[in-house]
């Protein structure tokens, strides 16, 4: 693992922080490139980036301080916690930017569903590199010990472990690799806007569900974890949005019809 890009002395570049950047600026470039294509002002891609890095990461934090430290923390555990640069939760950070972003797209008057299809393209491709971070640094959001052939260790990690465990950032890329191949592959095939966000949060509701079980998260509830809760509820919001979009597009097509 390499936790550190440099070190000379005291000075320690770590490798989690640059590539989350990265994965942010790869976000970024094809949310413009979308909105370029979709005939929107392609400068919104940097208010929507804006938002979601500073409430993303709020979120991110704020959710891995409520649900994910151990009961009966020290203060100083708690406040080293929260002003570390790991623990760092998808879910609450995808959260409380979905909301800052929302706002930011009404404000601008343009089109949100339009933009939210560009968003969960850009999502996918920048968790994915995020994700590559996670596996370099060896933050400890690997899996559970297994004896398959690509199971790892993470001796030199900041979460060391010298068992050979699941790679789970490893699946995450690779998932969110394909995530993006598929939204990228049927966008231009997409013609109800908002289908395409809509299939992002089953996909990646989806991945993050199946990759949960060979965490180590602890369950919350029905065996579940609380990302795999979140994932089901992300996974029937898209359902549910697909469907109710379906079911207008017929309507309409249907309205236009009689009236011809």
């Amino acid at each position: 693992m390499y936790p550190y890009w440099l070190e000379i002395g005291d000075f320690r570049l770590p490798t989690f922080g640059p590539m989350v950047v990265l994965g942010f600026l790869t976000a970024h470039f094809f949310i413009r490139k979308e909105l370029k294509r979709k005939g929107i002002d392609h400068e919104l891609a940097s208010s929507i980036l804006t938002a979601g890095i500073l409430c993303g990461l709020i979120g991110a934090k704020l959710y891995f301080v409520l649900f994910e430290i151990p009961t009966g923390v020290t203060w100083n555990d708690l406040l080293g916690a929260i002003f570390s640069g790991s623990g760092l939760t998808w879910h609450g950070g995808f959260i409380v930017a979905t909301v800052s972003i929302i706002w930011i797209v009404r404000r601008n008057g343009a089109p949100l569903s339009k933009v939210a299809d560009a968003i969960g393209i850009g999502l996918a491709i920048g968790y994915g590199v995020g994700r590559i971070g996670c596996q370099l640094a060896g933050h400890g959001d690997y899996g559970i010990p297994t004896d398959l052939p690509w199971g790892m260790a993470y001796p030199n990690g900041v979460v060391p472990t010298l068992e050979n465990v699941h790679p789970a950032p490893v699946y995450e890329t690779l998932m969110s690799v394909v995530i993006f191949s598929v939204l990228w592959v049927t966008r231009v095939h997409m013609t109800v806007p908002g289908t395409s966000f809509f299939l992002y949060l089953i996909l990646s509701g989806c991945a993050r569900l199946i990759v949960e079980f060979v965490r180590l998260n602890p369950t919350v509830a029905f065996g579940l974890t609380g990302a795999q809760l979140i994932s089901v509820a992300l996974i029937l919001i898209g359902v549910f949005g697909i469907l109710r979009l379906l079911i207008f597009s017929r309507r309409l097509e249907g309205l236009n019809v009689g009236r011809n």
